[in-house]
């Protein structure tokens, strides 16, 4: 069993980590009975440690807001994580304010790491070079961020106003997943109730009505994960040609070789699938399909076949005869 002082701090850990915790899932795991829990979560308010019961049939436990915010504790590797998402978010973001809060928060951290964690940090951030965007993205606010990130790990539904990318306003009710950096872009990945389907949102776009409604039951996710799900609709928004490729090899071999952002497979038998996909212009799709290097149909759109054709004869010419 631990010593009361180490157990103290295994508690606390537990109670930042999940946020209910039932008193004898707690026992368990600190090997105590609900007894000494009890008395611990006492110890802990007393330290200033805001730790609310919650109520149900068993009982339970949840750290919550006090007046002031009381220590974290983080392991190496989370220290580490922080740390250099405190320098990234420094050098600018896409978060409105984000870069001095972000500096006042990586100075108190810096000076409570050990030297060992320092000196990783140091070095991961000395030999990385982040490649700048070709055009700054929108810049979404702090609170609204927080607020849909706790509101996707207590799966409570949210109501918010939309504004569409022609400028509409709408009222949407969803069940949110995840959110998604994407680009210089934030999304939530969500549950449409209205529509009955998931869909992604622009956070920018977001403004939020409090407060959240019930919580509701886990869903299986979008096909891929919230990341491909957003990439795939992302891009395909973006593009100005379309196309469906039929593509002599099995699904999971173009899958493979094929970025989510690029395009979707779709298995037709066996041996050959369809690929949908799409690009600013017909010569970047033809790249895309000459990396696949594999046997291939194009039917539409007529700009790409007829650029297909083009470099048919182009790569012809460049061959000496045989």
């Amino acid at each position: 069993m631990l010593e009361t002082s180490a157990r103290l701090l295994r508690l606390l850990s537990l109670l930042q980590a999940r946020r209910d915790w039932p008193g004898a899932d707690l026992a368990e795991r600190l090997d105590v009975s609900e007894r000494t829990v009890r008395r611990d979560i006492d110890r802990l308010r007393e330290l200033g440690y805001p730790v609310n019961a919650t109520r149900g049939t068993d009982g339970g436990y949840r750290l919550g807001a006090g007046a002031v915010m009381p220590p974290l504790l983080l392991d190496d590797d989370e220290a580490v994580a922080v740390a250099i998402g405190l320098r990234t978010a420094a050098a600018g973001g896409a978060v409105a304010g984000i870069e001095e809060t972000s500096v006042r928060a990586l100075a108190k951290l810096e000076q409570v790491l050990p030297s060992r964690l320092r000196h990783r940090v140091n070095s991961l951030q000395t030999y990385t070079e982040p490649v700048p965007p070709d055009r700054p993205g929108p810049v979404v606010e702090p609170a609204v961020l927080t607020a849909l990130a706790a509101a996707c790990r207590d799966r409570e539904g949210l109501r918010f106003d939309y504004r569409g990318h022609d400028g509409s306003m709408s009222v949407r009710a969803v069940e949110p997943y995840r959110l998604v950096s994407w680009g210089r872009r934030w999304y939530l990945v969500a549950w449409d109730v209205d529509r009955s389907g998931w869909r992604t949102f622009r956070v920018d776009r977001v403004r939020p009505r409090t407060p959240n409604g019930p919580r509701f039951p886990p869903r299986d996710p979008p096909e891929g994960g919230a990341a491909a799900y957003v990439a795939r609709g992302a891009s395909a928004a973006a593009w100005r040609y379309h196309a469906r490729v039929l593509v002599h090899a099995p699904a999971e071999v173009v899958t493979e070789r094929i970025n989510p952002a690029v395009g979707v497979v779709e298995a037709v038998d066996e041996r050959t699938c369809l690929l949908h996909t799409g690009a600013d212009s017909p010569n970047t799709l033809a790249v895309y399909l000459g990396l696949l290097d594999l046997d291939f149909e194009v039917t539409e759109p007529p700009e790409l076949v007829e650029h297909l054709r083009t470099l048919t004869a182009r790569y012809a010419g460049a061959c000496p005869p045989a």
